[in-house]
């Protein structure tokens, strides 16, 4: 096999690392930084939208943990979400990181956070598809190929009566889901900061 499952174990661990960095020093230029004109009536219905983008998001993932929870590496998972997108759970990752973004005002920083969890997880899935196609063979094949990598294909909707349901992965998918709220206090502090004169601002972004 090309990899294995402590490799993808360790792609995982890998890509969360990453993320983290790469989140982390946006949030620093987001810290000395203003978007244009200020809070406009723009910049308060960005983070409204945010927002949204950040509760579809935890509801979406948790969605679909229903279905994947711990069967990833046991077998194809082709039903719900997964009949219509390969990778849902990152598609609705990167609407996450949109919402994420966008509690700073900026369409900038939005898109940069879409930006860096698209090559993010683009990286991820190119490994984990290695895995499965080394694993699954033909039945992989297959589901490659009538079935989009991300962006779905509601045309391609099946389901199944009943699901059988682990609350663990559920439980931890929600809660690593739920995180993602911080992004509102955290910009929200780091204007107040600004405001008060504790933090110098050196961009102006759009």
């Amino acid at each position: 096999m090309s990899s294995s499952p402590p490799d993808l174990r360790r792609v995982q661990l890998i890509r969360k690392a990453v993320l983290l960095v790469a989140i982390l020093s946006v949030v620093a230029v987001v810290a000395v930084s203003r978007t244009v004109g200020g809070e406009t009536a723009f910049h308060e219905g960005l983070e409204m939208v945010g927002m949204a983008a950040m509760v579809v998001c935890i509801v979406g993932r948790a969605w679909c943990s229903l279905y994947i929870g711990g069967r990833k590496k046991a077998e194809i998972v082709d039903r719900g979400p997964y009949s219509v997108s390969r990778n849902p759970l990152y598609v609705f990752s990167f609407i996450g990181a949109f919402g994420m973004g966008a509690q700073s005002g900026s369409v900038t920083i939005a898109a940069v956070f879409v930006l860096i969890t698209v090559l993010v997880f683009a990286a991820t899935v190119k490994r984990e598809e290695a895995w499965l196609s080394d694993a699954f063979g033909s039945t992989y094949a297959a589901y490659v190929a009538r079935t989009p990598r991300f962006w779905p294909d509601f045309s391609k909707w099946r389901d199944q009566e009943t699901i059988e349901v682990r609350p663990r992965f559920f439980l931890t998918t929600l809660r690593d889901g739920l995180v993602m709220l911080i992004a509102f206090p955290l910009f929200e502090g780091l204007e107040h900061l600004q405001d008060i004169g504790w933090i110098g601002v050196l961009l102006h972004l759009p």
